[in-house]
């Protein structure tokens, strides 16, 4: 699990982007896999948890696509 920042979130879409040094270039984040009760949403500058696979093809244009997010509380 490492920590990264929201860079970008469309909750129109269901889906944004992630930033972790472990993640070059932004990590895919589906709205689906954040751990959360009620409606799932980020937002841009929040700090959340992640753990991330590379698909081995690209998700979006990102090489790597988290599979589980966690936000962090205050």
């Amino acid at each position: 699990m490492v920590t990264a920042i929201v860079r970008e979130w469309s909750d129109e879409e269901g889906w944004g982007v992630l930033d972790s040094a472990e993640t070059p270039g932004g990590c895919f984040g589906h709205f689906s896999d954040i751990q959360a009760p009620g409606y799932r949403t980020l937002s841009v500058g929040q700090e959340v948890d992640l753990v991330w696979e590379a698909p081995g093809f690209k998700q979006d244009g990102y090489d790597y696509r988290a599979v589980s997010i966690t936000p962090r509380s205050g």
